[in-house]
């Protein structure tokens, strides 16, 4: 089953700066006519707003970010591999005749380009998540830098299937103003989450699953992932599968040809 496109990667990723440079000006402005008592507060509201746009997941101050399907189907996204796990999940999606798309690093595929080939050849999708997992300071990341890390490991993966991902998942989930512009360069469109259970950090696989459960609903996304140390997640994603049969949901893979 598929669904219709929302395939929206950035079409002005540069907006942001003119803007900034506007609003910061207005706030001299404010300061200068009313006194800094009001644009001193109007000053660090502008620069928390802006630490809000990078660091909140589904903020779209910096860009657009699919966060929810259109129709009746449930995406699933897995995170972080390939892995010691890919080969798990595949069994049990193929089982549940589901499909998931897997949001990948770029030097951790290619290390096991094999097992890259395996998911697309199961029908699953497979989309950029970095080149590098760089965790603490995606964030941070510089113009120069952040073009690596989405270019780099977008042509690590079209390298190894062929094809050229058209997904991109930002690291843990955090963009800042330098994330769009490659973006718009591969044609990447930004997918994030509405149903999460924080599967990459808590063992409690039933606390994990009732989390997800909460929000499984006609258009979720939800966010999974594959290789964490706690070993864990092939029974996580079991139980999520099963959620997911018990409520009648199917799983769709997005057309962004459609």
């Amino acid at each position: 089953m598929r669904a219709m496109s929302v395939h929206r990667p950035p079409r002005r990723p540069q907006l942001w700066l003119p803007l900034l440079i506007a609003s910061q000006l207005l706030i001299v402005l404010v300061g200068w006519r009313f006194g800094w008592a009001i644009g001193l507060p109007l000053l660090l509201a502008s620069h928390a707003l802006c630490l809000w746009g990078v660091l909140a997941p589904a903020s779209r101050l910096y860009g657009p970010v699919l966060t929810q399907l259109p129709g009746e189907g449930v995406w699933l996204t897995i995170d972080d591999g390939p892995s010691d796990d890919t080969r798990a999940l595949l069994d049990l999606l193929d089982a549940h005749d589901a499909k998931a798309t897997f949001f990948l690093v770029g030097e951790r595929a290619a290390a096991r380009p094999a097992l890259v080939r395996e998911i697309a050849a199961r029908g699953h999708g497979i989309g950029n998540h970095s080149q590098t997992h760089p965790q603490a300071m995606f964030w941070a990341l510089g113009p120069a830098r952040m073009r690596c890390e989405i270019l780099d490991g977008q042509r690590t993966l079209a390298g190894i299937t062929g094809r050229a991902p058209v997904w991109f998942r930002s690291v843990v989930g955090h963009t800042n103003p330098f994330v769009h512009a490659p973006l718009r360069e591969a044609g990447l469109a930004r997918v994030g989450w509405n149903a999460r259970g924080f599967d990459a950090v808590k063992a409690d696989v039933d606390d994990v699953v009732a989390r997800i459960d909460a929000d499984l609903a006609p258009g979720a996304i939800v966010l999974l992932h594959e290789g964490a140390t706690h070993g864990g997640n092939p029974a996580m994603v079991a139980g999520v599968l099963a959620r997911l049969r018990a409520k009648g949901l199917r799983t769709v893979l997005p057309d962004p040809a459609g």
